[in-house]
């Protein structure tokens, strides 16, 4: 879960005078930070989980035998990659939110004309870097201009070098799941504002499915995604003054069939006391924080979830089993 910090009042921004490291993690993260974990149901940001050691660990998941998001979306490409690069069209940049590993639009690079920018945007920088100069080696024609950047926040595009101006924005892996349903709609209005009149979005998103399939997914029997999820403590002990003791929480994975999503926490083996971003608050044995949201959609639900943001479904594509899907729209 991500919880924008925008439009705080003053008062909310006052009350944050603690002691922190700016050069790793800014003033209103550490506001966005108190607001979730020192509230009734304590929440960790889901950003957190990629510094490189989560990156890294994220990409062993994606190779799990039990989840299938990754594998179907990338399957879902190869099969209809020509059909998307002519949706997407002409266009001088195609930006992708929380690039990763980048490793689906590769695909997408392959068959684009190598006059279009490509625009990686992610959290974690080295890992960022490392994956631009893979990309720089793999396509030695083609610009990579990556962003080192939360994209939940306002950021700054490189110029583009090519005559065609379109810009496309790419948001594949269905982390527009992660986020609740208002943060999601307010995020697809950003990319909307970002692309401008005419530009394109190419997007994926997880179905609604058997809740035995997703659970599985979310909490493999190697146990890869319970080192995923405590790396995020880890993480926060380095960057926010954490003092959090990782053999002193479990993962926990459940799904939620009101909400229609899986929820992600850290449940408390012990009563303990913890440190955060300069403060403190006692968690309960068996207490959990939440750590992340994967919402699952239907087709026709996400489409008036974009429609609301002033998107336009053109085409929407789909693996057999219709576990997954990846769409096409225009501004």
């Amino acid at each position: 879960m991500v919880i924008s910090s925008t439009g705080l009042a003053a008062a909310d921004r006052a009350e944050c005078a603690v002691a922190y490291d700016s050069r790793l993690i800014d003033r209103d993260s550490v506001i966005e930070l108190q607001r979730g974990f020192f509230s009734d149901q304590p929440s960790l940001p889901s950003k957190y989980f990629y510094d490189q050691s989560g990156s890294e660990l994220f990409d062993e998941i994606c190779e799990l035998d039990e989840y299938y998001p990754t594998r179907t979306e990338a399957s879902i490409m190869r099969e209809c990659v020509d059909d998307m690069v002519d949706a997407i069209g002409s266009a001088g940049r195609l930006i992708e939110y929380g690039s990763g590993s980048s490793l689906k639009t590769r695909l997408l690079l392959e068959h684009m004309h190598p006059d279009v920018t490509y625009v990686p945007v992610d959290i974690s920088g080295d890992y960022l870097e490392q994956v631009a100069d893979n990309l720089r080696r793999d396509f030695p024609q083609r610009r990579i201009a990556p962003i080192a950047a939360d994209f939940t926040r306002p950021f700054r595009l490189p110029s583009s070098e090519a005559a065609k101006s379109r810009d496309v924005v790419y948001f594949p892996g269905s982390t527009v799941g992660n986020f609740r349903p208002a943060f999601a709609a307010t995020l697809l209005s950003q990319m909307r504002n970002q692309v401008g009149t005419g530009g394109g979005l190419l997007i994926g998103f997880d179905l609604q499915k058997d809740p035995a399939v997703l659970e599985a997914a979310y909490d493999d029997r190697r146990g890869v995604t319970a080192l995923f999820n405590l790396n995020l403590l880890r993480h926060l002990n380095r960057v926010a003054g954490g003092n959090f003791n990782l053999n002193a929480y479990r993962h926990v994975a459940l799904y939620n069939d009101r909400d229609h999503r899986i929820e992600m926490h850290l449940e408390s083996c012990r009563d303990q006391q913890v440190t955060l971003a300069g403060r403190s608050r006692t968690l309960a044995k068996s207490q959990r924080i939440l750590t992340e949201l994967s919402h699952k959609y239907t087709v026709d639900g996400f489409t008036q979830m974009a429609a609301a943001s002033g998107w336009k479904r053109e085409q929407i594509w789909m693996d057999s089993n219709e576990y997954f899907a990846v769409g096409m729209f225009r501004s």
